[in-house]
C-alpha cells in the first residue's frame, strides 16, 4: 500500500487531553455538555480540511461530508466513533504519555507506580514490541475507547482530502456521544445522515471486525414493603431492602452470572440496588446473542422474585422490561458484502482479518435496526475503563489504512 502521512497520533494525543465523560444520570443530549467541547474542536479540523459541511448538532453529534470523486454509483459510507469516554474511571485530566518503540519491560505509570502494564497481565503487549505504545498517567483512563477511533477517521478523512487520486463515493462522518452509557444513536438523525452503510471504529485489537453483538435488555424490579417502627415490628415489618437482598443472594453463582460466563453465554447482572423498609428498586442488565433467550432469562428473574415474595404476603412487585439493543448479525446477515469489504480492507494493509463476537454493544447494534448496517472495526484500544488502558500509534495508523481500503473498495466494487 501506498505511504501516507498520518497524523492519528497527533490528533489522538490532543483529543484525550480533553474531558468527555458521559453522565448515566443526566437525563439530558448530550449527557453532559463538556463533550460538545470536543465535537467542536472536531468540526474545526474538519472544515481546515475543507469539509464545509461540519457542523455540531445542538444535541452534540458531529456530521461531516466527504464528496464522492468518481463518476460510479457507489453507495454512502459512513465512518463512526463516539466521543464520550466511560464514567467508570476518571477522564480529568488525562496526560498521555507515549513509550516509543516498546521493549516489552513493564510499563510503570508515573503517577501512581502501583499501576504497572506487564507482559503478564496484558499479554496484547506482546505484539507491539517496536512500536510506540500509549497509556495514561496512572490515575486516570486514556480515553483510547473511542479517541483511537475518532483519530484514524480524521486521519483518514484527512489524507481523502489530500489525495483525489484515491476513488471512493459520498463518505458521511458521524460522530456521536453518549455510546458509553447506551444511547450513542438516540438522536442521530438517520434521515439527515443518508448513509447507506456504516462501520463504527471502536474495536480492540489490530485486525479485529466484529459483526455480531449481544442482544441486550434491561429489567427494573420495584419492590413495595411494609414498614413499621423497628421497636414494634414483630410479625408487622415486610422489609423492602431485604427482599431485594434475597433476590440476589438467589440469582444463579454458576451460570447466568459475567463472573461465570463467556463467549456466547448469557448473563443476568444487578447494576443497581436502592431503597428503604418501605420500598426498594433494583436494576438489571440481560444480555444474551441468542434474542430468544432474553425472555427466558427474564421469566427466570421474575420467578425467584416471585418465589421470594411468597414469604411476604403483605409485600408486592412491579418487573419492568425495557429493550436495549439487538444484536447486529441478524442485520448484517442480509448484507454480506459490509464484512466482506471489511475482511479485504483488512488484509489490504497487512493484517490478518479476526472476526470475533463482541459480549457488549456498540452504536452500531442500534443503527444496524435503524436502517444502517453497521459492523464494528479495530481502532487498537486496549483494557478500556481502566487506569491500564492503552493503544499504539502503528495500530490506529492500521485503521485509518482500513478505511482508505474500504472506500476503494466499495467504488471499484460499485
Amino acid at each position: 500500500m501506498k505511504t501516507y502521512q498520518h497524523t492519528a497520533k497527533e490528533r489522538f494525543l490532543k483529543y484525550v487531553q480533553i474531558d468527555t465523560q458521559s453522565d448515566p444520570d443526566s437525563p439530558t443530549c448530550p449527557s453532559t455538555e463538556k463533550q460538545k467541547n470536543l465535537g467542536k474542536i472536531l468540526v474545526e479540523e474538519l472544515q481546515g480540511m475543507g469539509i464545509s459541511d461540519a457542523h455540531l448538532d445542538e444535541h452534540g453529534y458531529v456530521y461531516a461530508t466527504i464528496h464522492s470523486n468518481t463518476d460510479k454509483e457507489v453507495p454512502v459510507l459512513c465512518f463512526c466513533s463516539h466521543m464520550d469516554t466511560s464514567p467508570d474511571c476518571s477522564g480529568e485530566n488525562v496526560k498521555p504519555i507515549v513509550h516509543k518503540k516498546y521493549d516489552g519491560s513493564d510499563i510503570v505509570l508515573p503517577d501512581d507506580t502501583d499501576q504497572i502494564l506487564t507482559l503478564q497481565n496484558h499479554p496484547k503487549l506482546q505484539s507491539q514490541i517496536g512500536n510506540d505504545v500509549i497509556t495514561a498517567s496512572g490515575t486516570t483512563l486514556l480515553g483510547a475507547d473511542n479517541k483511537a477511533g475518532l483519530a484514524a477517521i480524521m486521519s483518514a478523512a484527512n489524507i481523502l482530502i489530500q489525495h483525489p487520486e484515491i476513488k471512493h463515493g459520498k463518505i458521511r462522518i458521524l460522530f456521536t456521544p453518549d455510546e458509553e452509557i447506551g444511547r450513542g444513536a438516540n438522536k442521530a438523525d438517520m434521515e439527515k445522515l443518508g448513509a447507506d452503510f456504516g462501520y463504527t471504529i471502536d474495536g480492540e485489537s489490530a485486525g479485529t471486525l466484529e459483526c455480531e453483538t449481544f442482544s441486550a435488555d434491561g429489567v427494573v424490579i420495584h419492590i413495595e414493603g411494609k414498614s413499621a417502627h423497628p421497636g414494634f415490628a414483630k410479625g408487622n415489618m415486610e422489609s423492602a431492602i431485604k427482599i431485594a437482598g434475597e433476590i440476589i443472594a438467589r440469582l444463579p453463582k454458576d451460570r447466568l452470572s459475567p463472573e461465570s460466563t463467556e463467549d456466547k453465554e448469557g448473563f443476568v447482572h444487578p447494576t443497581d440496588i436502592s431503597g428503604m423498609v418501605e420500598s426498594a428498586t433494583l436494576k438489571f442488565i440481560i444480555r444474551d446473542f441468542d434474542t430468544e433467550k432474553l425472555k427466558q432469562h427474564e421469566a427466570e428473574l421474575e420467578e425467584i422474585t416471585k418465589t421470594v415474595l411468597k414469604n411476604y404476603p403483605e409485600s408486592s412487585y412491579r418487573f419492568e422490561v425495557t429493550e436495549q439493543y439487538r444484536n447486529m448479525k441478524e442485520i448484517l446477515d442480509q448484507y454480506p458484502q459490509v464484512a466482506e469489504y471489511a475482511v479485504e480492507a483488512i488484509k489490504k494493509t497487512g493484517l490478518k482479518p479476526v472476526q470475533k463476537s463482541i459480549r457488549g454493544g456498540t452504536d452500531g447494534s442500534r443503527f444496524s435496526f435503524m436502517g444502517l448496517p453497521c459492523p464494528n472495526i479495530f481502532a487498537g484500544e486496549h483494557a478500556f475503563h481502566s487506569k491500564h488502558e492503552w493503544v499504539s500509534v502503528q495500530d490506529m495508523e492500521k485503521s485509518a489504512e482500513t478505511i482508505l481500503n474500504l472506500c476503494q473498495i466499495w467504488e471499484e466494487k460499485s
